[in-house]
């Protein structure tokens, strides 16, 4: 059988649909190929986004900052001086990049102008962490990103 030149470009054509389609069936049913987003309600969180950069410009203008340090009993986060002993009302969520199952969320307490995270919690690797609280109805937030 000879194959003429019309021929040999439609296998090729079929040839490169039909891996682009086994490539393509493959990569969305595998589930070592699955990757989440970041948030499911990404538009709600793009609309608040103003409010998020309030609350940074709010933290901008205290005198000291939030500090973030490792410790031997785990992750030490340090609000400002100037909440010591005041309302506040807040959470510190820390957030895994990798996998959403690590993700979790710490209300903050009055009592202490730190939080400590226990080390059991937290796993090597990449970690962002968003601090966010309210004091006198005026918002503030921290983000950092840290390697544990």
């Amino acid at each position: 059988m000879k194959i003429n030149w019309g021929t040999g470009i439609v296998i090729t054509i079929v040839a490169f649909i039909a891996f682009i389609m086994y490539f393509v069936v493959t990569m969305s049913t595998d589930h070592t190929y699955s990757h989440d987003l970041v948030t499911e309600k990404y538009y709600q969180k793009e609309l608040q986004f103003q409010d998020e950069i309030d609350a940074i410009k709010n933290l901008n203008e205290l005198k000291s900052k939030v500090t973030v340090q490792r410790s031997e009993t785990g992750l030490k986060i340090q609000l400002p001086e100037d909440f010591k002993n005041k309302n506040i009302e807040g959470n510190v969520f820390l957030y895994r990049p990798s996998n959403k199952q690590l993700d979790f969320d710490i209300p903050i307490s009055t009592s202490n102008t730190y939080l400590l995270v226990p080390e059991q919690r937290l796993v090597d690797g990449r970690w962002n962490i968003i601090v966010f609280w309210t004091f006198e109805n005026k918002p503030y937030l921290f983000k950092k990103e840290i390697v544990y």
